[in-house]
């Protein structure tokens, strides 16, 4: 992939990355509202699924990481 390239698809990610973590703290958001009108059953299955959001957030931010890292070693040899 073209250093170009690499730094469109990092950037790319990263913004989905950010989509998604807005969409998980809406989703908190109302999980908690419903909880606090008493529907624990549907509460608690919102966050069952914000859970597996929270466990993918640090391996997709370190794949982010390796990705800028690349296109940036990419960068570097090409100069």
């Amino acid at each position: 992939m073209l250093y170009g390239d690499q730094q469109i698809m990092v950037a790319l990610l990263s913004r989905l990355n950010r989509n998604q973590l807005a969409l998980g703290a809406a989703v908190e958001e109302l999980a908690i509202w419903i909880d606090q009108r008493g529907s624990t059953d549907v509460s608690g299955r919102a966050m069952e699924h914000l859970e597996e959001l929270a466990a993918n957030a640090d391996f997709i931010s370190e794949a982010l990481l390796t990705l800028m890292d690349s296109a940036q070693d990419k960068h570097q040899d090409d100069s």
